[in-house]
């Protein structure tokens, strides 16, 4: 295509059939262009073209590109009541009517305290603050400040973090430095001691119960006894996302918790991709009943309508910012915290997760899919297959064959993600409202898409 295209002056001809068709086709190209031109694309190889892919429309738990082609979305990290829900739109529209910003440094505004009521109402027998910010990473940039600044207005200062190596918290120095992950490397010093956990078994035997003491006294190691230098917090996610897909013990939360009640030490649990229903539980802590000390989440909490995030801690450590000596209180925020905007767009999804009961829905139809592909294990380049609610996970030889299989499905009108160190994890996550035809459709399209790969 000429690249003078963009800017110079179409000739007008009378429409007809062959302008009415060549216009979308048109229209997919300057986009593809323009995006090449002109678009930094997160987290993605420079040579990658992500402009290629062009997603025009949303609908449901399907997608739509620029050339017309519909793909089954299996690949959404936070669309929790899927594309174009009409009570979501509806209650986005209505609050921009009526009060689109405000800082809440300086004022509050009712949508805040409606949603941080609801959070807690998920989490029975922890009296609780949220914080409300933008991301998950900025959730842990403040998780981190408020777990340190507890310990020095207690009078006990301790710094330390204990974090899984696979562990991903964000992309900000702070959050970055709480992962061992290669991808998320910095060229800075890093902000605070962090002592990394390795996973003492492959992913595809560290579900299994054996693996739960193992793992559990790489955590004690890495806790120590020293009085001087007990950590302050222990991060962790329930379920690996970037990690690989990584499912845990049974067992393993519900351990750790009285592992760091013995020492003392901060439970900060990372529920930004498993939190509001994705996994069948409204977190996935509660699988294990365990309650943490500060509980960050993100993705879902707004079925990725409106950025929100939020910081949830018990009412103890929120009280001890009384004794905060410059302000007494948090110092921490963003102009945008608690967005009424998005505070909407969180409670009118929290509103469709109760009411379509996606809960119960995820866990029933990730179970299905669970049992259905579990079969690919062994065969071809599948290691394993495992899962846990909505997020079902086949793990590949390689992070080629794990391309392939995207490949393959994105042919077949399937959207999959990659994940892990290599690359080798291909993660099924679609939106939560995804019916038994489109689960089923799922199934179906994965063990196509597995076949062909590996012919």
């Amino acid at each position: 295509m000429d690249t003078e295209s963009l800017t110079m002056p179409r000739r007008i001809r009378p429409a007809g059939d062959h302008d009415a068709r060549e216009a979308p086709r048109r229209a997919a190209e300057l986009a593809r262009l323009r995006d090449r031109r002109h678009v930094w694309h997160t987290w993605s190889p420079v040579a990658a073209d992500r402009g290629r892919l062009m997603i025009s429309h949303g609908y449901g738990y399907r997608v739509q590109d620029m050339d017309g082609k519909e793909y089954i979305d299996a690949k959404s990290l936070n669309t929790t009541c899927g594309y174009g829900h009409p009570d979501v739109e509806r209650a986005v529209r209505g609050q921009l009517r009526t009060l689109h910003q405000f800082d809440i440094s300086t004022a509050g505004h009712e949508l805040a305290g409606l949603l941080a009521e609801r959070i807690a109402s998920y989490l029975p027998g922890m009296p609780a603050k949220t914080l409300f910010v933008n991301s998950g990473s900025e959730g842990f940039e403040a998780a981190v400040l408020i777990a340190a600044s507890y310990w020095s207005q207690r009078g006990a200062p301790r710094s330390r973090i204990v974090s899984f190596a696979d562990g991903y918290q964000g992309a900000t120095l702070t959050s970055r430095s709480l992962s061992g992950l290669p991808r998320v490397r910095h060229p800075f010093r890093p902000p605070l001691p962090v002592t990394h956990v390795r996973l003492p078994a492959a992913p595809r035997e560290l579900r299994r119960a054996e693996s739960l003491p193992p793992l559990l006294a790489a955590f004690e190691r890495a806790i120590g006894t020293d009085p001087d230098d007990l950590p302050m917090a222990v991060v962790v996610e329930p379920l690996l996302n970037v990690g690989g897909g990584v499912v845990l013990p049974p067992g393993f939360l519900r351990a750790l918790r009285g592992l760091c009640d013995a020492t003392g030490t901060l439970l900060i649990l990372d529920e930004v991709f498993t939190g509001y229903g994705r996994t069948g539980r409204m977190f996935a802590c509660g699988h294990e009943d365990v309650l943490p000390d500060i509980l960050v989440s993100s993705k879902g909490l707004s079925g990725g309508y409106v950025p929100i995030g939020a910081v949830t801690v018990r009412e103890e450590i929120y009280d001890s910012f009384r004794d905060e000596p410059d302000i007494g209180g948090l110092r921490y925020g963003h102009t945008t915290s608690g967005h009424p905007v998005a505070c909407a767009a969180a409670l009118a999804t929290l509103d469709v997760v109760e009411k379509e009961d996606l809960v119960d829905r995820a866990g029933r139809l990730g179970a299905l899919m669970l049992d259905r592909l579990s079969p690919l294990a062994g065969t071809g380049e599948v290691v394993d297959v495992r899962g846990l609610g909505l997020v079902v996970v086949l793990e590949m030889s390689g992070g080629e064959a794990a391309e392939l299989v995207l490949a393959r499905a994105e042919d077949m009108g399937l959207l999959l993600r990659r994940q892990g160190a290599r690359g080798q994890a291909v993660l099924v996550v679609p939106p939560m409202t995804i019916d038994d035809e489109g689960a089923a459709a799922i199934i179906e399209r994965v063990e196509q898409s597995v076949a062909a790969a590996t012919s």
